[in-house]
């Protein structure tokens, strides 16, 4: 109950604080490409209930066909997408995309996944469907809590991990998930995003 009070209260707290913020965001991705704002790809909740997740469209268009006509020509990129679930040098992002990726920026609006209850501040990375297989038996105690906005693997070097980590990254958080290991997340997570280093978003 402290921890849904707390998301609620934090998730408020960013949506009226940073709702400037958030209009001219929306007007930059409105601005630099054809297509709806917002983007919501289904990904895996609490007790296994799929759900929206929402981020700011960081993609063309027409981003499916373009990516099917990429991994077909190219070998090399299907084998690292089908290992890591995405591109390092996508050529469906945007330029402003690619900032909001960089930034964390494009994940803002799942402060509102967090109010709706479907996701929490801090918890596993939200999965969708084809990685479910990646977990194993993992993937009970992953489900048993929401998946985060934030996390063990985000602070911790989030695409530069090999997938075997974000695993055990994702267990360890359900296995030993507390106020305080939240807390020193967000503080973590704060200073990943403000250092200029390569923080493995992409």
């Amino acid at each position: 109950m402290l921890k849904r009070a707390g998301d609620i209260f934090f998730a408020l707290l960013v949506l009226s604080l940073g709702s400037p913020l958030f209009l001219l965001l929306a007007l930059l991705v409105k601005l630099s490409s054809k297509g709806s704002v917002f983007y919501s790809q289904r990904r895996i909740g609490r007790g296994y209930k799929g759900f929206g997740c929402l981020k700011f469209r960081t993609m063309r268009k027409d981003a499916d066909r373009v990516l099917a006509s990429v991994l077909a020509s190219n070998p090399a990129l299907k084998q690292e997408f089908e290992r890591d679930f995405k591109l390092k040098n996508d050529p469906r992002i945007t330029p402003i995309g690619k900032f909001l990726r960089r930034s964390s920026l494009d994940e803002l609006p799942q402060f509102i996944n967090v109010l709706k209850g479907q996701m929490s501040v801090v918890g596993p990375r939200p999965i969708v469907w084809d990685e479910l297989e990646r977990y194993g038996r993992a993937m009970d105690e992953v489900l048993a809590v929401r998946p985060g906005l934030t996390g063990l693997w985000q602070v911790s070097g989030r695409n530069n991990l090999s997938y075997e980590t974000r695993v055990r990254l994702d267990l360890r958080y359900a296995r030993s998930r507390n106020v305080w290991l939240d807390l020193r997340i967000i503080l973590r997570t704060v200073g990943v995003i403000l250092l200029p280093m390569d923080r493995g978003a992409y």
